[in-house]
């Protein structure tokens, strides 16, 4: 097994929840060799402003920033990485990175791909005979391709393009028996809606004339199912323990939880939001469309007809715990927000990807480690026992509290076990309560 510990560039950053931010900005910033331009971006003193907003979408009237943070320990496919994860809610990043550090300990995260294909729909109404339409647009599939790739010719340069067409028959539907014919298009680095939208578009009118019916909907599908990532992990059983939990007994509480949300959707809901509690983070840092990743998984968790998990958890031969996450990733590193948002430009330069499987890879390692720390917490201590130690800053500030008096009263509220808004403006009006000045009697003698 790889001795990670021992890189120039190891991940295994102990103590870096402790640091400062300046030290944390310039330990990031050694390790990806960032330009003061790009350490900028990170301190907030340049990145995404109103002029560049404007043209990034419409009646724009300001930017509304997210905390940026770093989870460290992360080793995937041999590489140590270290992902930048935009979110808002605490716990997170605490709870990824302490999952791969567990995962460290078993060689980290293997995780693959399978090709960058999207998928493409076009709806086909008022059909005369759908099975001659169906047989039709088969027998022509050579030309559809090639009319496919003429839209994006240097997608296809680049090794990408058209590969195949599906067609399906929908019987019975609101609107009447409809066909729909699948573009199989390989997106290389890039998300792909754009490219399958415009190949889609550009094929209806041929639709037609082949099937005599009518083409209404020309729009690509969020359920990825072509382009799936798969992460796994292995923990030495030995290392689960913590504070009086014997690894055993971790183990097999994981293994107890993630039953309950496979064979349960209304656990398997929250199960999968956690799960996207890492994936997401990943993806808003690097400039990716996240409620396209939302839709796909949930999609995907539900392929089987039952809506169930997306990851599973087992115990090997050596009673070593085994986890598994396989999810539908359409990610890109080149186009849309990706090139143009400056920090999700920063994000991908730390990361060091070179194509977007390799991002899909690691976001799918994320997605399983957070998947790992709430099982953790769940089959032992609780979710609230973590999370509220880290909530605590948030309802201190919320309370009104500013600099020292934040982590004073998070403090405070954390010992007495008691986080809440009401206990957090108790405090701070008691420590902001005015000192009486001591009475001075006058002396008359």
């Amino acid at each position: 097994m790889p001795n990670h510990e021992s890189n120039a560039t190891s991940s295994r950053l102990a103590g870096f929840y402790s640091q400062d931010i300046d030290a944390r900005v310039l330990q990031v910033a050694r390790w990806a060799a960032l330009s003061d331009a790009e350490v900028a971006v990170l301190r907030g003193a340049e990145g995404l402003d109103t002029g560049r907003a404007d043209q990034m979408i419409e009646n724009v009237v300001g930017t509304y920033c997210l905390p940026l943070a770093i989870a460290v320990n992360f080793v995937v496919n041999g590489r140590d990485v270290l992902v930048p994860m935009c979110i808002e809610e605490p716990s997170v990043i605490a709870g990824a990175s302490l999952a791969a550090k567990l995962a460290r300990a078993g060689g980290g995260f293997q995780a693959d791909t399978s090709a960058p294909e999207m998928i493409g729909q076009l709806q086909v109404l008022d059909v005369p005979d759908l099975d001659a339409a169906c047989s039709a647009i088969l027998a022509a599939q050579e030309e559809l391709l090639a009319l496919a790739n003429e839209t994006d010719p240097i997608l296809v340069r680049l090794g990408g393009g058209a590969r195949d067409l599906e067609v399906r028959i929908l019987e019975q539907t609101p609107a009447g028996p409809m066909l729909v014919v699948h573009l199989i298009l390989d997106c290389r680095d890039a998300m792909g809606a754009n490219a399958v939208n415009t190949a889609c578009e550009a094929l209806a009118p041929r639709v037609e004339a082949i099937t005599g019916g009518r083409v209404a909907l020309r729009i690509l599908s969020n359920l990825a199912d072509r382009r799936l990532a798969q992460a796994r992990c292995t923990v030495p059983v030995e290392k689960l323990a913590f504070r009086g939990y014997s690894g055993e007994r971790v183990a097999r509480g994981i293994v107890e939880a993630w039953a309950f949300a496979a064979a349960d959707p209304y656990r398997a809901a929250t199960h999968n939001k956690g799960i996207m509690n890492g994936v997401d983070a990943v993806v808003m840092a690097t400039g990716n469309d996240w409620r396209a990743v939302e839709a796909g998984a949930h999609a995907y968790a539900a392929h089987s007809g039952t809506y169930t998990s997306l990851s599973t958890w087992g115990r090997d031969e050596r009673g070593n715990l085994v986890g598994e996450l396989e999810m539908p990733l359409a990610l890109g590193i080149v186009g849309g927000a990706t090139r143009v948002h400056p920090t999700a430009q920063v994000a991908l330069k730390i990361l060091g990807v070179q194509t977007a499987r390799q991002l899909a890879e690691i976001v799918a390692a994320v997605g399983l480690a957070q998947n790992l720390a709430a099982l953790r917490a769940l089959a032992t201590e609780g979710i609230q026992r973590g999370h509220m130690r880290l909530h605590a800053r948030q309802v201190a500030i919320a309370a009104g509290a500013a600099g020292d008096e934040i982590s004073q009263i998070a403090e405070r509220m954390n010992d007495e076990g008691i986080v809440r808004s009401d206990r957090a403006q108790s405090i701070l009006a008691e420590m902001r309560e005015p000192i009486p000045e001591p009475q001075v009697i006058a002396n008359y003698e």
